[in-house]
């Protein structure tokens, strides 16, 4: 825990701070130097080859974040730097007392003040890294579960609005563009519809999402919009083996029926699946591609330890995993172009 005079910014424990630690400041200075320069040469390599980066955006930023801690106007936070309310789900079936995230949350009226400065800085930031964003819980610009901070639980809270569409308008106006894949899951208002269709931004279908209701369900392709992203699942899901291997028999039934398949492949069915959508963009991690388990999932939300650790082994592109893919590129019109537009 911080000193209560570097917490709160003081001019003087900030510039002790400094000199106490230079060293470390410099060797820090040095390795973002070192990372940077080195995803400069990757970026420039992908686009070389007509290949664009997806980042990432969550909402909401750590108590404990730089963010937080440099901008402590743009939060709700009390005399001492402590949330006052903090970010969370309401309680669901899954959850009977929610979840409670814990992240402060914005004092949205002090950043249309001021244009959503902090908010624009942190855009163009990530797309100097990346060329299209996905902004996770997007619906929390609509409207957003606001827990004190004190609470043990999500259960006891309210819904309060967001910016709203004000919020991507400014973003539109100074960027001229809004290259932003919406993660449009979970329980969707009208209201969250609205925002992202009249900005024109692609949503979410996850596939594997499919197949435990009937034949209407959303997540299943000839239900999809055109201006969506498919994924056959994401970071936060079981890799498609884990899929099938955990889910019942019914929905076992349905992949099969749905699919004409009988399962010995289920993988790949599945990334044919996405591949041959309408959605405009078609993705598949590659724990997918090379038929894994769970063992080899990326990410347990709530867990606190044991994720993001896979790593993909040096040897996994063959030349006939190769072949596979720029078959279903050349089959469904996804490969990349000449000008650059892939997808």
């Amino acid at each position: 825990t911080w000193e209560k005079p570097l917490r709160m910014r003081e001019p003087d424990a900030i510039s002790s701070a400094r000199q106490q630690h230079d060293v470390a400041i410099q060797r820090q200075i040095y390795r973002q130097f070192i990372f940077f320069r080195q995803w400069s040469k990757l970026r420039a390599h992908a686009h070389a080859n007509n290949i664009k980066i997806i980042g990432d955006i969550p909402i909401f930023v750590a108590h404990d974040s730089a963010d937080v801690w440099a901008n402590p106007h743009l939060f709700h936070l009390d005399e001492v730097g402590m949330p006052t309310v903090v970010a969370g789900v309401p309680p669901d079936y899954f959850s009977p007392t929610g979840q409670l995230w814990g992240n402060p949350l914005y004092r949205w009226d002090v950043h249309a003040n001021d244009g959503y400065a902090w908010w624009l800085k942190r855009i163009k930031a990530t797309l100097d890294l990346v060329d299209i964003i996905r902004i996770d819980h997007f619906r929390g610009f609509a409207g957003y579960w606001e827990v004190s901070g004190t609470a043990k639980t999500a259960e006891i809270g309210r819904w309060v609005p967001g910016p709203g569409k004000d919020f991507f308008s400014s973003i539109l106006q100074s960027l001229g563009d809004l290259p932003i894949i919406a993660e449009d899951l979970g329980v969707i208002t009208p209201d969250v519809v609205d925002m992202r269709d009249s900005f024109e931004l692609p949503g979410m279908k996850i596939l594997q999402f499919g197949f435990d209701s009937t034949p209407v369900d959303p997540f299943l392709p000839h239900n999809y919009p055109v201006n969506c992203v498919v994924y056959t699942g994401t970071h936060d899901n079981d890799t498609v083996r884990g899929w099938y291997n955990r889910v019942p028999e019914k929905d076992k039934a349905l992949f099969r029926s749905y699919m004409d398949r009988d399962g010995s492949n289920v993988n790949w069915d599945l990334i044919r699946g996405v591949w041959s959508s309408v959605g405009v963009f078609g993705l598949a991690p590659m724990q997918d591609f090379l038929n894994l388990g769970n063992d080899a999932r990326m990410n347990y939300p709530g867990n606190p330890s044991g994720n993001w650790i896979w790593r993909m082994p040096s040897n996994a592109q063959s030349p006939d995993l190769q072949t596979k893919i720029m078959q279903l590129n050349y089959l469904y019109s996804r490969q990349s172009t000449a000008s650059g537009n892939g997808n």
